[in-house]
């Protein structure tokens, strides 16, 4: 059985959306239909489930397992599974698995761009910006981008380390856009009092409000989970990761009809967890952690303090006065009012030596001034949290 589409999708409209702007993840298993080659028919009927949703005003992101189990369809000489068996098996298999999306997605409509990524893409605030930066543009371009964890890299993630898998992947993506929500597809319903394959007495938990030792007790080891690494902890610590920043998260069956559709609706379907802090002071928390890595101050106009407190736009070099301390782009800054006062704090797109020669500049003379560009802001509105 795989994920099925129903053509009442069509009567939808972007009102009707609870979630605009969503993550999706699809683990091996979802993917496979538990065999142990992909199963093109499964990936058909997701990927016009995307494109529906997709057509009714969704942003979506694609975060995909498969690119292993896609080897394994090309390769046909038994290899042992070691690391870099696997690491071969992913390295033939990312480029099969892209061309089946694009494939499909064309079909459809939907242009696709693929983003490989490791852990380490996104733990300094310089990868941080370029990736963010990356997929919001795609996102604005109405493009689908599907992503992956780079596996004939990282090795963390394919030697089996459960959290260095797609689960924890999908969980920073959905942060790092600021997602309206996360989708976890999995070849189970949800969360379960205990393991519905081996317990007929099992229930499906509908809503779970924090994730805490009691939650976490219940992911014993899923006996359908075993082609794919994550697991029902994996999710589990992945929809921690998310809600904590301020994401809503939906564990739910792969399997059932229109199941993206109903979750960007708001509908019930599987396990809904919902978020311990907002996004806007998860985001400042984490701005504000970077302070204490630089120095860097930008002092602004009358006019840019107003603009910056009463249209949340964002802060162009002709609105700075001066700049102070030394940073390099994708840092931690500090934004003052002439005054002295603490406006804001964000990532700097651009250097120290660039933004001096950028004070109360026109946005449009950047490129002629420096001979590169990253972009009309000093700091773009989504890199920056107002104090």
């Amino acid at each position: 059985m795989g994920l099925k589409s129903k053509s009442s999708i069509g009567k939808k409209t972007k009102n009707s959306l609870k979630h605009h702007r969503i993550v999706v993840k699809a683990g091996t298993n979802v993917l496979t239909g538990r065999s142990d080659c992909l199963d093109h028919q499964i990936i058909s009927s997701l990927s016009s489930q995307i494109a529906n949703v997709m057509g009714v005003g969704a942003e979506v992101i694609l975060v995909t397992s498969g690119a292993i189990a896609a080897g394994r369809e090309i390769l046909v000489k038994p290899v042992k599974q070691g690391v870099i068996d696997r690491q071969v098996f992913a390295a033939v298999g990312q480029g099969h698995l892209m061309s089946l999306y694009q494939k499909m997605f064309q079909e459809r409509g939907i242009t696709v761009a693929q983003a490989l990524l490791t852990r380490h893409d996104v733990e300094n605030r310089q990868g941080y910006l370029n990736i963010r930066n990356t997929l919001t543009g795609l996102l604005e371009q109405s493009v689908l981008p599907v992503v992956n964890e780079n596996d004939v890299v990282d090795t963390e993630e394919i030697s089996q380390d459960r959290f260095g898998d797609n689960d924890a992947l999908s969980s920073i993506v959905a942060s790092l856009i600021d997602a309206d929500l996360l989708l976890l597809l999995t070849d189970s319903g949800g969360l379960y009092t205990s393991d519905p394959h081996r317990d007929s007495k099992a229930n499906l938990i509908p809503k779970v409000e924090n994730i805490d030792d009691s939650i976490l007790a219940m992911a014993e080891p899923i006996s359908t989970e075993s082609a794919g690494k994550g697991g029902m902890l994996s999710k589990l610590y992945a929809a921690a990761k998310a809600t904590s920043s301020g994401v809503p998260v939906i564990i739910a069956s792969g399997h059932e009809e229109d199941v993206i559709l109903k979750a960007a609706s708001g509908q019930a379907v599987g396990t809904f967890f919902e978020t311990t802090s907002n996004q806007i002071e998860s985001k400042k928390r984490w701005l504000l952690s970077g302070l204490a890595e630089t120095d860097g101050e930008l002092v602004i106009d009358s006019g840019a303090v107003k603009a910056l407190r009463t249209k949340k736009g964002s802060l162009l070099p002709a609105g700075m006065s001066s700049v102070h301390g030394s940073f390099e782009r994708g840092d931690v800054v500090a934004v003052l009012g002439e005054n002295g006062d603490r406006i804001a704090c964000g990532i700097v797109s651009y250097s120290h030596r660039d933004l001096r020669l950028l004070c109360g500049m026109n946005s449009n003379d950047i490129a002629q001034k420096l001979g590169h560009h990253y972009g009309d802001a000093a700091i773009h509105r989504n890199n920056m949290v107002v104090l």
